[in-house]
């Protein structure tokens, strides 16, 4: 996400520096900036990038994003998620840097009560890669208090599709995420993608989830950026459409797009997986004036479409 951030960033004529550790990232994705390798929990490194330059605010993509991940090795994403995040904001504090965009997520509201899920739905993460981001929530607003250190925090959903020109896009290994798994059938690079049950209590009996456009996302963060250099104060965001799509309909409209079968195999439903995830986004409306540009499931999906064709020439360099 942090790539189509850049690129947004970079049209608005902001000179960018990339800290990663390139562990599920990639150097080819940077473009036009500067990168720095390494990652958030290095104090030393930390200090040095602030004091050789002039950094005016800071977004922060750096978390480990495997839900199923965290439950087997939590200690890695309390690691990663929670302390080198304050190693971070401790070098922001240091080099009087006062202003964080940082992604979180709609886990951090686990089994939804209500539908669609506003900002101040309660929040009871199920798993720990939800709970290391409901964490930094509490500490933003607790170092906005006693440091005036501001924040705007975007609660992401479910993040798809690709840059529409098609230079970056999804590349994760392991791949998780319905979208390319769906497209990597399409594409002949997997034999099927599997359903993980189809009795829920929606119209086709699939979980039903609320897919954002990753440049849809990535103008999110220039307008909470632009809010906190109006002086405007700290503040919380869901990113979604406000409508979900099943995990059938995902497949279909592939179907449609790609022009060609992508077989599907039913299995049993996921632990913990709720039936339906759809976020109200009319507070970033109203407030940042955001309107998504690619708000519809087949947009989406072409532009990931189009990555997934370009990608195994990208990767080759």
């Amino acid at each position: 996400m942090g790539s189509h951030a850049v690129r947004e960033l970079q049209k608005k004529g902001f000179r960018c520096l990339v800290l990663d550790n390139l562990a599920y990232g990639h150097s080819q994705f940077v473009k036009g900036a500067e990168l720095v390798e390494g990652n958030t929990g290095n104090s030393g490194l930390l200090d040095r990038i602030f004091c050789q330059n002039e950094i005016e605010a800071v977004m922060h993509f750096a978390a480990y994003a495997y839900v199923g991940e965290s439950v087997i090795d939590p200690a890695k994403y309390y690691q990663n998620n929670v302390a080198s995040t304050l190693t971070l904001l401790q070098a922001m504090i240091n080099a009087k840097v006062n202003r964080l965009i940082f992604s979180s997520t709609s886990a951090t509201y686990g089994n939804p009560q209500e539908i669609p899920i506003t900002e101040d739905h309660p929040q009871s993460p199920i798993n720990p890669y939800g709970a290391t981001k409901l964490m930094v929530e509490r500490i933003l607003r607790d170092f906005d208090q006693a440091y005036g250190l501001k924040s705007v925090v975007f609660r992401y959903f479910n993040a798809a599709g690709a840059d529409p020109e098609g230079e970056i896009g999804e590349w994760h290994e392991p791949e998780t995420h319905l979208i390319p798994l769906v497209l990597d059938v399409a594409a002949g690079s997997r034999d099927c993608v599997e359903i993980y049950g189809t009795d829920y209590p929606t119209p086709d009996g699939t979980c039903i989830r609320d897919y954002i456009h990753v440049t849809d996302i990535a103008q999110a963060h220039l307008q909470g950026l632009e809010q906190l250099s109006a002086g405007q104060r700290s503040d919380v965001f869901n990113l979604g459409n406000g409508g979900g799509f099943s995990v059938r309909e995902v497949i279909q409209t592939a179907e449609k797009v790609t022009g060609r079968k992508i077989k599907a195999v039913e299995t049993a439903r996921r632990p913990g997986d709720p039936p339906c995830l759809v976020a109200s986004a009319q507070k970033a409306q109203k407030v940042l004036g955001w309107k998504p540009q690619f708000p519809d499931l087949e947009s989406i999906l072409r532009t990931a479409w189009r990555w997934h064709q370009l990608r195994p020439a990208i990767a080759r360099g």
